[in-house]
């Protein structure tokens, strides 16, 4: 089982101008979650891909393999443009905005695959504490439910559930927007039209949904902040500051 991770980056972005290239600590941002990757234990191989000659350019220059690809209209349409010219039997999506990610999370994303599980997909997702209505009302906070084998049944950036009754024992989940992908299953998937539930809560991982598979929902103990807007910046700025230089 050969799994492959690949860090699809843009350039441009909505809420935070040239994210992946702004500085954390003395490295553009995208550079910090390359070094990420590379401490999981699962993958034999970890690659960038993107548009962008300036985003190549920091990477090669701090030793990282970077594959140049065209247009796509979401990351793992990129990561899957990526795949086509890469070895490998499953490939991990690894947003290029997780500077914190813990590699221990990589390498229990992988652990289906290399228990000969195979699903469609598999991602993470960590429960939310009883009473944290600043998360669950979040719309920049993906949510998800799960059947009762472990499955999805639905992302949204609303709250889902919804509290009719307000069960105090009600779970809910954060979504941590990475992927594992069979690799047919990811070259599948980029040759799908963008899906109306995709399109409307710009939930790329909708499609495999409404197209009929699997998206396997692991629960992680262990969470860490993605960089969408400004203040997310600042606080993972703190934070790594803070793991550099614990007091």
């Amino acid at each position: 089982m050969k799994i492959v991770i690949v860090i699809p980056a843009r350039l441009e972005s909505s809420r935070l101008k040239r994210k992946m290239l702004v500085d954390l600590e003395g490295e553009p941002l995208i550079v910090r979650t390359f070094q990420r990757a590379r401490l999981a234990r699962c993958a034999e191989r970890v690659v960038v891909t993107t548009d962008s000659s300036e985003i190549a350019g920091v990477l090669q220059a701090v030793g990282a393999e970077v594959i140049m690809t065209g247009n796509a209209r979401c990351g793992s349409e990129r990561v899957a443009e990526a795949a086509n010219r890469i070895e490998g039997d499953v490939f991990i999506n690894l947003q290029g905005d997780e500077p914190l990610i813990d590699p221990g999370n990589i390498d229990l994303l992988a652990e289906p695959y290399l228990q000969g599980e195979n699903p469609d997909c598999a991602t993470l997702v960590y429960p939310v504490l009883p009473g944290d209505h600043t998360t669950i009302g979040n719309q920049h906070i993906v949510k998800v439910v799960k059947d009762r084998n472990g499955y999805a049944l639905y992302f949204s950036r609303s709250q889902i559930p919804f509290q009719q009754l307000r069960n105090a024992s009600t779970i809910f989940y954060r979504h941590i927007g990475i992927y594992a992908f069979r690799k047919d299953v990811l070259r599948e998937f980029a040759m799908l039209e963008p899906s109306m539930l995709e399109k409307e809560e710009s939930l790329e991982q909708l499609r495999l949904l409404e197209n009929g598979y699997r998206i396997q929902c692991i629960e992680t103990t262990t969470d860490s902040p993605g960089i969408n807007t400004p203040e997310d910046l600042d606080l993972v700025r703190r934070m790594f500051r803070e793991q550099v230089n614990p007091t």
